[in-house]
């Protein structure tokens, strides 16, 4: 029971180990080493909501002329935990435009920002600015859904279709790579991308912060923490700046997938060595009651061999019997962990047959050194004692 207990809790542990693993390894769409984040907020100033897109690019060209900076670029949102944007949309000539449809608002240079692939069309400029005709850039997911895979680019799409703040149209310019949006697990949901300057709602919803994207030319982004203080400082003084990393923005979205990794990690690692132990313990039990037994049959000629054999494969036989309990049982246990698992089936073969190889390596070590204490018996010793 306790071997059927031990392999279930190892391929548990497998299983949690291999989603972490997966998530962590995951290509993002974008890079997040050497980005640094830097929300901008602006409710301590005297700038009304008209006049923050303009103090917002200011701040922005302000960092981009620090010498240790590569790229910066304002947006409404962040890749993977930032908040999310998503209004309703209508696309010409798509009947049905159901499922949520993210969106984004960004200012020139922030795929260069974040090394996402442009892969048709026009990236942003300083001229898509409020009075010319609205533009906006999509990502392949949104190709794939509303233009069947074709290229969207000239199609018009409306945001908040036959509502009192109806925007629209909207030209698509181009198409963009996929890029995790706010979930590791989730694929890349279709979404749209808008200069931030030509998007008046904004000015309606008084929003009084920004993030602005700063890519370091260095290996560590919080480097720039205080150059970047100063340059936004020379901008507007009572600007409230907060950093972060974008690696550990990410880092954190995987602090479940973390903690239960670890959890499963050591748990299986505990139950792998409850299992050695209590298989050396019956194991050294056996061989100390048939100690006389074994002394006759190395008298009678057993090689050392031979009586390794004997006692190993007593072991194997609890063993085999515990793994076929185990295997069925992780087989049924699987259908409650499927939510929990990325990358993978619950009922991953490569996984079970792992756990059945380490706990077998296990078995095979707690058996095998009171088989060969059984080896090294003096027969003359044992027939004396008897």
């Amino acid at each position: 029971m306790q071997v059927a207990l031990s392999l279930v809790l190892v391929v548990a542990a497998g299983l949690f180990v291999r989603t972490f693993t997966s998530l962590s390894t995951r290509h993002l769409g974008f890079e997040p080493a050497q980005v640094l984040i830097v929300n901008v907020d602006a409710h301590r100033t005297t700038n009304d909501a008209a006049q923050r897109t303009v103090l917002y690019e200011r701040a922005r060209d302000a960092v981009r002329l620090l010498p240790n900076v590569a790229e910066a670029a304002l947006s409404l949102t962040t890749p993977v935990g930032s908040g999310q944007f998503t209004p309703p949309v209508e696309i010409a000539g798509v009947s049905d435009t159901r499922g949520p449809v993210w969106g984004n608002l960004t200012s020139p240079g922030w795929f260069a920002t974040f090394r996402t692939p442009l892969i048709a069309g026009r990236d942003m400029t300083d001229r898509d600015r409020a009075g010319t005709p609205r533009v906006a850039i999509v990502n392949e997911a949104f190709a794939r859904k509303f233009a069947g895979g074709g290229s969207p680019i000239g199609r018009t799409m409306t945001l908040y279709p036959r509502t009192a703040r109806t925007l629209g149209p909207i030209e698509i310019v181009a198409v963009v790579q996929d890029a995790v949006y706010a979930s590791l697990r989730g694929q890349a949901p279709p979404a749209f991308y808008m200069p931030l300057a030509q998007f008046d709602y904004l000015t309606e919803l008084g929003i009084r912060s920004i993030n602005l994207s700063v890519r370091s030319r260095t290996e560590s982004p919080m480097l720039l923490t205080k150059s970047l203080t100063t340059a936004l400082a020379s901008v507007n003084p009572q600007l409230a700046l907060t950093f972060r990393p974008l690696v550990n923005q990410v880092a954190a979205s995987l602090t479940q997938e973390r903690l239960i990794a670890l959890l499963a990690g050591f748990f299986g690692a505990l139950a792998l060595l409850l299992a050695g132990l209590g298989l050396y313990g019956v194991t050294a039990y056996a061989v100390a009651s048939r100690r006389t037994e074994i002394g006759i049959r190395m008298a009678l000629g057993a090689p050392a061999a031979r009586v390794i054999r004997l006692v190993v494969t007593r072991t194997s036989l609890l063993v085999d019997t515990g793994v076929l309990l185990g295997a069925g049982a992780s087989l049924w246990a699987s259908k409650f962990v499927g939510a929990l698992i990325y990358g993978l089936e619950p009922r991953d073969p490569m996984t079970l047959v792992g756990a059945i190889a380490l706990l077998a390596t296990v078995a095979g070590l707690a058996a095998w050194l009171p088989a060969r204490r059984a080896a090294r018996i003096d027969p003359a010793a044992v027939l004396r004692e008897s």
